[in-house]
């Protein structure tokens, strides 16, 4: 009775100690051990249906040398598939004296006794524990019943492991996902605090994963207007109505963390709901749309450019022809040539303006390709001086190059555009004339040269943008003057095609300093 009673005492704790523990491996051990302690049994072991093909096989073991386990396979055969209600009444294993008398044999084991009681969770066999005794009494009626009590609630805890190791399984992948997308994710609370974020949205804000971590959604994303006059987060929040069923999309500059990158970024919030309803947390998916819209406005800027550039040489050209083809009227020759003169000027700048919208596509593609040999640069820049003293009057050009000025390897038609363009660009923002300076130096490893004005100079501002393509400085000069702001994207693109780089320095109403190098070879 002592016996029993203690039985039963062992079962109620050993019970309680599984119940609390989640991690199968552990779990199998301890249930073995409570079993074999509450039997006094020398060997035994759970087997457990795989999930693949639902066929058992050992997990654990006690009392068994590892070597001889795959002796004990003619436990694993025939073992009936039983679910539902009545599992517990039907469960036989077919022949199991006979089973045991086979294993005895093959393994050299001395077994005279064996039980087996299965593990049924929600109505359906999950696997068995077999006890062996080498000698001593039998398993009695008693012995039994409390293996059939352990059995139930080892069944239970093994249930539970299964399905916290799918938990965790799914979380892991949950998360690989999450920290492996291209998008930025946030994982928000009902009170909108981040519970968690990606790496990539920790590259687009700044934040760190744990630096994010309880922090409000506003200070993390920190959204304003692309003005940058309305702080989105604060005065147009997309998370003050949540719909069922409906996700939020807002558009804005995103701020980051510091002085990071201001990105142009799409956020879609979606709410998690629970059975009752209740929102549980809130995915926010945001997507880097930066060159999208940056596309966009480029496309826009291209439209509205090449328009309007274009429709000033062909309006010159339709009506000069449209006047010279007039039947009623009798023109002399100097008006005709005149005529024809400006017919020819605007076709050429026609044919510039399409010839730098195409070298621009070549740029864009991947295309520009450069031929250097080697000559002197000085010759070639008093011959574009030469071209140019016949546009204007207003101005004089000078050369500054050391005398000892070596020979450059590099493109000469190439850097003849090149030069074209900045002394171009001199002549046209230097409206009220001045001195034009080209010069160069060398250092045995970089030839520097540059093009200096006494124009109008450029604002500090609008300094790191003029390289861009299709760009112009916002001013009522370049407002009268033609250009499709793709000279000075072209030069850079020639500069860095030969390995050089190229940069500005200037003060408005002082002038602007063009300066590039190029590798001397």
């Amino acid at each position: 009775m002592d016996y029993q009673l203690r039985q039963r005492e062992y079962l109620l704790q050993i019970s309680r100690a599984m119940t609390s523990r989640l991690d199968l491996p552990s779990l199998l051990t301890l249930i073995l051990q409570s079993a074999v302690d509450m039997l006094r049994s020398e060997l035994g072991f759970i087997a457990l249906r795989r999930r693949s093909d639902n066929e058992l096989e050992i997990r654990a073991s006690y009392g068994i040398p590892t070597h001889t386990l795959p002796l004990f396979s003619p436990f694993l055969t025939g073992i009936p598939h039983i679910e539902g209600p009545s599992a517990h009444l039907v469960w036989q294993i077919p022949d199991l004296r006979g089973k045991l008398e086979i294993v005895a044999s093959a393994s050299g084991v001395s077994l005279r006794q064996v039980v087996a009681l299965p593990l049924v969770a929600e109505e359906r066999l999950i696997g068995v524990i077999y006890m062996f005794r080498a000698a001593g009494a039998d398993f009695s009626a008693n012995d039994r019943q409390v293996l059939a009590s352990f059995a139930d609630q080892a069944a239970i805890a093994v249930r539970n492991a299964y399905l916290y190791e799918e938990v965790r399984a799914d979380k892991l992948l949950l998360d690989a996902i999450v920290d492996s997308s291209a998008n930025g994710i946030m994982i928000l609370d009902t009170s909108c605090h981040v519970v968690k974020i990606n790496r990539a949205l920790g590259r687009m804000t700044g934040y760190s994963p744990e630096e994010a971590a309880g922090r409000g959604c506003e200070e993390v994303l920190r959204l304003r207007t692309r003005n940058g006059e309305v702080d989105i987060c604060s005065e147009q929040c997309a998370l003050a109505e949540l719909i069922p069923g409906e996700k939020k999309r807002i558009e804005g500059v995103m701020h980051g963390k510091g002085d990071g990158p201001q990105l142009t970024v799409e956020v879609a919030y979606t709410p998690l709901y629970d059975r009752a309803g209740d929102i549980l947390h809130i995915v926010a998916n945001v997507n880097d749309i930066t060159r999208f819209r940056e596309a966009e406005e480029l496309k826009s800027t291209f439209i509205s450019v090449v328009s309007h550039e274009l429709k000033t040489p062909v309006a010159l050209i339709k009506g000069y022809a449209d006047t010279l083809r007039r039947e009623d009227a009798r023109w002399d020759a100097e008006t005709v040539r005149e005529s024809l003169g400006i017919i020819v000027e605007e076709s050429d700048h026609l044919d510039h303006l399409i010839n730098d919208l195409l070298e621009a596509s070549r740029i864009q593609a991947g295309g520009l390709t450069v031929k250097p040999s080697y000559f002197m640069l000085p010759p070639l820049v008093e011959k574009l001086f030469a071209g140019f003293k016949l546009q204007t009057k207003d101005h004089r050009f000078e050369d500054d190059f050391s005398p000892d000025f070596p020979p450059i390897y590099a493109d000469e038609e190439r850097l003849k555009e090149v030069l074209s363009n900045l002394l171009s660009n001199a002549v046209k923002y230097s409206p009220s004339g001045g001195t034009i300076t080209v010069g160069g130096r060398a250092d045995g490893k970089w030839i520097t040269v540059y093009v200096a004005d006494t124009g109008v100079g450029i604002a500090s501002h609008e300094q790191q943008n003029i390289f861009d393509r299709f760009y112009r400085i916002e001013n009522s000069l370049t407002r009268t003057t033609q250009g499709a702001g793709l000279g000075l994207y072209l030069t850079r693109a020639i500069v860095e095609a030969h390995g050089g780089r190229i940069w500005v320095e200037s003060t408005p109403g002082k002038g602007s300093l063009f300066i590039f190098t190029l590798p001397q070879r």
